[in-house]
């Protein structure tokens, strides 16, 4: 077993099972960092690598390798990880051991997304930005809260020479977003959000539409792996309305096999159901404290009943029950543009009552300058 040391820190390879451990002993952890996850992402070649203290495991990360067309030489991708001490002074000690490893693999270049918060807008701030014209991107709006380890991480990533990826044309990168939105489900002291705190922090539209759907006859049930192709049927047609590729119905069968025999409540899918009509389907994918809207679809038909809304407040509902501090409602871009098509997705999501959060971002540290220009060219061209 190949194994890479720098100071006191040791990486190589690790099993599932002690990954999976290293998770388990988190409060939380990104899925995108799950042995599972590497089972989903079938074009890529999985490894699952750990951190070592002399014999104790301090860290871990799911390395996905994508290899160059005709080039043994891979792209070393670690998504929203790795689960290392980011708090750390000397991130040289965690990263070191890592890039020796990943290198002596074939690596020609090393992609990650730091799990580390950087900034916070709270409703009233972000509304204010989208009402004032002179304003674009909400990083140009001050933030509620700046996160000093953000700050700490982003300059010793910048000193160590590793390169942090821009989204073009105020869309989203071409990995995992930058900018989140999250609904707090504690209190600053810790404790438990009600129901009638988490409706009261909603806006007008959302308590509406939650009541319109409850009193439509809207129910919300948890499905099977055998409900999947209903909700394929509903995701498909949502695609072609609004404009977007859809993954296959073997994706999410995959994603439902690998991520469900890692945990029996790591995913679920929730179907909203008027008059026997599927009129909308997501899906919850949760990990420790942290419970994640991954997918949802809609029906053209009967949007008056609000079952978008109403499978919302359910999976809320449900994660607030099952102990998970926040419900993760995924990627927004930073546009305040009224005319941009993507502004409405952050509108829709200011109404949850939660909070935009920007993250790190994704970083990439080049191994062969060559190979990699080769790389950031093909991928600009796509």
């Amino acid at each position: 077993m190949s194994a890479a040391a720098t100071g006191d820190l040791s990486v190589r390879p690790i099993s599932e099972r002690q990954h999976l451990d290293l998770v388990g002993s988190r409060s939380s952890a990104s899925f995108l960092q799950t042995p599972a996850w590497g089972r989903v992402k079938t074009e890529w070649r999985a490894e699952s690598l750990g951190w070592f203290a002399g014999a104790e495991l301090v860290g871990a990360g799911l390395v996905l390798h994508r290899q160059l067309p005709r080039i043994r030489r891979t792209l070393a991708y670690l998504p929203e990880g790795p689960l290392i001490d980011w708090d750390s002074d000397d991130l040289g000690r965690w990263l070191s051991p890592m890039t020796a490893y990943l290198r002596a693999q074939g690596a020609f270049g090393i992609r990650m997304g730091p799990p580390v918060v950087t900034r916070r807008w709270l409703p009233a701030t972000i509304k204010r930005g989208l009402a004032d014209p002179e304003l674009t991107r909400l990083g140009e709006v001050p933030a509620d809260v700046t996160e000093p380890l953000g700050r700490q991480v982003v300059d010793q990533l910048h000193t160590a020479g590793w390169r942090q990826q821009v989204a073009r044309d105020g869309g989203f990168t071409a990995g995992q977003p930058q900018y989140v939105f999250q609904v707090p489900l504690r209190q600053p002291d810790g404790q438990q959000r009600s129901e009638d705190e988490l409706l009261a922090g909603m806006n007008q539209q959302w308590r509406r539409n939650i009541k319109k759907a409850a009193k439509a006859g809207v129910a919300v049930r948890t499905g099977g792996r055998g409900d999947l192709e209903a909700f394929h049927s509903l995701y498909a047609e949502t695609a072609a309305r609004d404009g977007f590729t859809p993954r296959p119905l073997s994706y999410f069968g995959t994603m439902w096999d690998a991520l469900g025999a890692e945990s029996p409540d790591r995913i679920a899918l929730y179907l909203a159901e008027h008059d026997g009509d599927l009129v909308a389907a997501t899906v919850l994918v949760r990990v420790g404290e942290h419970a994640w809207y991954s997918y949802g679809a809609s029906t053209t038909a009967k949007r008056d009943v609000r079952g978008s809304n109403a499978a919302q407040w359910q999976m809320l509902r449900d994660a607030r029950a099952g102990g998970a501090a926040v419900y993760d409602l995924r990627g927004i871009t930073d546009t305040l543009v009224e005319a941009d098509p993507h502004v409405g997705l952050l509108t829709f999501k200011v109404g949850t009552g939660g909070e935009a959060v920007e993250y790190a971002g994704e970083w990439d540290l080049p191994l062969s300058r060559p190979l990699y220009a080769a790389f950031d060219l093909y991928m600009r061209r796509r």
